[in-house]
């Protein structure tokens, strides 16, 4: 075999010397708009067969081609570029591992025009890096005009539009569908699961259903919200996000659980009491996007959520749920004898005079603690904007245990008249308000209508855009669906009204279930109790709940004795 001579060694080894080495980096991206539009030529597997077709069949004898990487971002959005795999790619291109970067096209790179030009014509440049874009033949090495066509900002403007077009659409829709009373949230809230027959559909999960009734009811009977937390952790009982994460198996991931533990907190408490998803109806859009290229959630005001009442199954029934509000929405204060129980009249009892709520203090003497309330305003602020208002806790629970004894007496004795009474007014408002405003609401609906179908003439004749088209389709939507909430609370109303009449009174009920009682509860009280009015001298002014209802039934039988019961000093 003939020996090589030295020249042509050396002439093999200059080739490979100034052979131009090209390590790839291959970046593919996939949106979850594009996996809903079935577009398989943009499917992950597509883009990287179509990556390394290109890499084998460009490369020639003057180069060599190496793939150091492949860089995926499977269901992010092109609009930012906040995305985990293309921050590791800038990284790897900050480091010099690879000198070139390879896409399909110009909207996997991005689809922020903005941003996407500057990457192409700053950044890459900067770091020296090769540019190669297949679909619109882009190639800033073999090709270096091809970056600077007009054709290129013009395609990531295109792409840019094609986002926020695609962006409004899916918005619309995912709209449509809350208000046709499906369920789009991600996870389910805690306490209930998606229906395996139908996603859009929560069941309840009957383990933390049984959490979330012994909340309500520890509550109500008086535990504070951190108390309750550190029960269910004694317990052992897991949170909301362990559940989802543990149990349920869930990818979900809670921002505000640093510490990774599973443990309950008085907010996370605080959270489910106020939740009215628990009472079976559907809330959905409390949040929204900044736009489709600020991926920023913000707050919605209340008036624009999305609720469909009855969806699902109730886990905590109106009475109980109403209750907890009741309670949350007054002073309430853990007591300091380590029970963690809320003190039995707080949030219940005030001043008669200034109206402020009444401070709970103690005094000792050689052989017991007295309890008194004071007024706040006195012992605050200035005793020249009140008196004291002082009464011992003893003589205010006999007052007012009195005053509910009293109370039952009456509602007993008085018990047919009271019902037969209820039923005429009830059968009157049925006959007259309701039915009025049910009216009102149907030519309200009506308009709407007439108005939407009205539209699209308008736009097919030119006098809208397309935008205003689809604006006011969308106000009107919204506007009709109102309509349809609202008389389907009037009839749920009606029907309520007229199990009433064929029936007894709820709040008598209520009262003859207590004709016994010998002590005063926290649970008696936010039963039947609106406040508590506590006059200088030590009378006590009881407002029951049910006051409106006593009133304008005394109007009927002209009896007065009802009325803001007063209860002497005892």
């Amino acid at each position: 075999m003939a020996r090589k001579s030295k020249y042509q060694n050396s002439d093999e080894q200059q080739e490979k010397r100034y052979k131009k080495k090209w390590i790839f980096a291959k970046y593919i991206r996939l949106s979850k708009e594009d996996e809903e539009i079935k577009d398989e030529s943009n499917s992950v597997i597509s883009q990287n067969k179509i990556l390394d077709e290109y890499i084998s069949r460009n490369q020639n004898l003057d180069e060599e081609y190496v793939v150091y990487d492949t860089y995926v971002d499977d269901g992010y959005s092109g609009t930012d570029f906040d995305r985990p795999d293309f921050q590791r790619l800038l990284e790897d291109m900050k480091a010099g591992k690879f000198n070139t970067i390879i896409i399909k096209d110009l909207s996997r790179l991005g689809r922020n025009y903005i941003e996407a030009g500057n990457y192409i014509e700053q950044i890459f440049p900067l770091f020296k890096i090769r540019f190669v874009s297949i679909s619109e033949d882009i190639d800033s090495y073999r090709k270096p005009t091809s970056v600077n066509n007009v054709l290129v900002p013009f395609k990531n403007l295109m792409n840019d539009e094609y986002c926020r077009d695609i962006s409004n659409k899916i918005l619309l829709a995912n709209n449509a569908r809350k208000r046709s009373g499906q369920y789009l949230g991600s996870f389910p809230l805690y306490g209930y699961i998606k229906d395996p027959k139908d996603k859009y559909k929560l069941i309840v999960d009957d383990y933390p259903a049984s959490v979330i009734r012994l909340i309500f009811q520890k509550f109500i009977e008086g535990k504070g919200k951190s108390v309750i937390a550190k029960e269910l952790n004694d317990m052992g009982v897991l949170s909301p996000t362990g559940y989802k994460q543990t149990v349920l198996k869930n990818k979900y991931v809670n921002a505000s659980n640093y510490t990774g533990q599973y443990i309950w907190s008085g907010s996370t408490i605080s959270n489910i009491l106020k939740n009215e998803m628990y009472l079976g109806h559907l809330i959905q859009g409390k949040k929204r996007m900044v736009s489709y290229k600020i991926h920023k959630q913000i707050d919605v005001p209340k008036e624009e959520w999305i609720v469909v009442k009855n969806t699902h199954e109730p886990i905590i029934d109106e009475e109980t749920f109403n209750k907890a509000q009741d309670i949350m929405s007054r002073d309430t204060r853990i007591k300091n004898d380590g029970t963690g129980k809320v003190s039995k009249f707080a949030g219940y009892i005030k001043c008669a005079d200034c109206k402020r709520a009444m401070q709970k203090k103690n005094t000792n003497n050689k052989y017991q603690t007295y309890y008194y309330y004071v007024c706040s305003t006195y012992r605050k602020i200035s005793n020249a904007k009140c008196t004291k208002h002082t009464i011992r806790t003893d003589k205010l629970e006999k007052a007012v245990l009195k005053a509910i004894q009293i109370q039952i007496d009456l509602v007993i004795e008085k018990e047919q008249i009271l019902n037969e009474i209820n039923k005429t007014s009830h059968r009157n408002l049925i006959n007259s308000g309701l039915e009025q405003r049910a009216d009102v609401k149907k030519k309200e609906k009506e308009k709407y209508i007439a108005l939407k179908k009205s539209l699209y003439e308008d736009w097919k004749m030119g006098y809208i855009t397309q935008e205003e088209y689809l604006e006011y389709k969308s106000s009107y939507d919204n506007d009709i669906l109102k309509c349809d909430e609202n008389l389907m609370i009037l009839e749920q109303e009606r029907k309520k009204y007229s199990e009433q009449i064929s029936g007894d009174n709820e709040w008598i009920q209520k009262f003859k279930a207590k004709q016994n009682i010998t002590e005063l509860t926290r649970e008696v009280i936010t039963e039947f109790i609106d406040c508590i009015y506590v006059h200088e001298g030590g009378n006590v002014t009881v407002k029951f709940k049910f006051q409106d209802e006593y009133e304008r039934i005394l109007e009927y039988i002209k009896e007065n004795e009802t009325k803001n019961l007063k209860v002497v000093n005892m």
